[in-house]
């Protein structure tokens, strides 16, 4: 019964990866595997290298998609050979089940969330749960384009961004962060004050623990703003790391971020970066950030400008590339007010 068991999970976890049918698997692994049926036998003798505990909650977080908080999937750090060239095992298994298209170990950034991140643990071992992997979003990536600030673009105060109701006692020291919602021009619900490492920010999240958007009125709302809810799906995981603020895309839609350490220094262009579903930034850096501070001539941008504020898009972007030239023309959107302090 017990090999049973494990069999089982592995003949699942195999029938469980992302092919793309009409052929398309033998094209996307054209480049390491000889043949289907080599893919197969080096996939199937990597998972059962795993016991059973670790092969029961790969296959959760594969059948879940992720929605589910899983533990790591420890492994011996390895190669495995496919046809003439080598691969990691924690490349292999994110080819298998996120993302075909995956060539090298670099392209990956492992969660803030996975213990072996946070532990720091023993080097002879990886962690190759794919839903504890996010791809990095690169100096280009997919596709970036700029908001140029008009002299004519809505005349947002400094107050419009704050709550003067928070008290000191509200804002503790050890609150990095603050997350406000907003659609269109206007801020719905509470701030939602970040003390954790990282927090999830989405609509609808099996088992998810953060700033739920699914529990605000939705009564009195355009269908626009109906329709982009119902895409932030599982939202967003911030995080604050070493290097900076990491923002990863766990919906199936792009987000867009917009951030002053994105910007290009000293001039009127903001970047707005789009980052498609599976994809992490660095939204904020904070060795940049201090730079830039004491080098950025204040005087130079038009209006307002908060040095530590991100601003973050769910589906929809801004900026020349679309018939949204500002943000505050968005339907859901989020403000990310970083303590300075940290």
């Amino acid at each position: 019964m017990f090999r049973s068991k494990r069999s089982g999970l592995v003949r699942r976890l195999w029938q469980s990866r992302v092919t793309g049918g009409n052929g398309q698997e033998a094209d996307d692994w054209s480049d390491l595997a000889g043949s289907l049926n080599e893919l197969k036998s080096v996939t199937h003798s990597l998972l059962k290298r795993l016991k059973e505990k670790p092969l029961e909650v790969l296959s959760q977080a594969v059948q879940s998609s992720g929605a589910l908080h899983t533990a790591c999937v420890p492994m011996a750090r390895s190669e495995l050979r496919l046809g003439k060239q080598t691969l990691a095992p924690q490349v292999l298994l994110c080819r298998l089940f996120r993302w075909p298209d995956l060539k090298h170990l670099f392209e990956l950034k492992r969660l803030y969330s996975c213990e072996g991140f946070a532990r720091n643990t023993d080097s002879s071992t990886v962690c190759c749960n794919p839903y504890h992997f996010s791809r990095l979003c690169g100096p280009e990536c997919t596709a970036s384009c700029t908001e140029t600030e008009a002299t004519n673009s809505p005349n947002i105060t400094p107050g419009d961004f704050s709550d003067a109701s928070l008290s000191p006692d509200t804002m503790k020291q050890c609150h990095w962060c603050i997350v406000a919602y907003w659609e269109h021009r206007t801020r719905v619900g509470r701030l939602y004050t970040v003390y954790e490492q990282s927090v999830s920010i989405f609509y609808d999240l099996p088992h998810g623990n953060g700033f739920c958007l699914g529990q605000l009125a939705l009564h009195n709302r355009s269908e626009t703003v109906k329709r982009t809810r119902s895409k932030i799906g599982y939202g967003i995981l911030l995080s604050r790391e070493p290097d900076g603020v990491w923002a990863y895309n766990r919906s199936e839609h792009p987000i867009f971020v917009n951030s002053p350490t994105l910007d290009i220094p000293n001039s009127r262009t903001l970047i707005v970066r789009k980052v498609m579903p599976g994809y992490s930034i660095k939204v904020f850096d904070y060795e940049k950030s201090y730079l830039l501070q004491q080098a950025t001539d204040t005087d130079y941008a038009d209006g307002p400008y908060d040095p530590n504020s991100v601003r973050i898009s769910f589906a929809k972007g801004w900026g020349p590339c679309y018939s949204r030239q500002f943000i505050t023309s968005c339907p859901c959107w989020l403000e990310i007010m970083l303590n300075s302090s940290r």
